[in-house]
């Protein structure tokens, strides 16, 4: 099983998006194995997207992960790590497929919904800044016996 984490931005918060991207990927069979609601410090922020320090981008990045709360997801499945970043479409949403969260929900580059990490490398790095191995929850799924 592979794990990887996502994170609602804050627009995903603010336009009560949750509950609906959340589902998403719930019925895609994946097992949610750690929430984290919070309010990024830039000193976090910084953490999180350390790969991106130089960027032009990184700036307005910062301060808008840090503008309102976000909610951190711990996420496992087979392959979920691809298939999260498939369900998710295009960081610019006027370019996600129809169908994608960013392709559904994003508005702009800069509101785009959903941040997922993109490789192992990233799921290593970016999922301690939310959650302690004691934090995550471990159970089996018994879908059929609650159908």
């Amino acid at each position: 099983m592979e794990r990887t984490l996502i994170i609602l931005k804050p627009d995903t918060v603010q336009r009560g998006l949750m509950g609906r991207v959340i589902s998403r990927f719930e019925d895609r069979g994946f097992k949610i194995i750690g929430f984290k609601f919070a309010r990024l410090s830039t000193e976090t922020a910084e953490e999180l997207y350390a790969t991106h320090k130089g960027k032009p981008f990184y700036p307005p990045l910062i301060e808008y992960i840090t503008s309102g709360p976000v909610l951190a997801v711990a996420l496992e499945g087979h392959d979920v790590i691809e298939e999260v970043r498939a369900m998710m479409g295009k960081t610019n949403p006027r370019e996600a497929a129809p169908g994608s969260i960013r392709g559904d929900f994003g508005q702009r580059m800069e509101f785009n919904v959903i941040h997922g990490s993109d490789s192992q490398e990233s799921v290593e790095r970016e999922l301690p800044v939310f959650f302690s191995p004691d934090d995550l929850v471990k159970y089996d799924m018994e879908k059929s016996r609650w159908s």
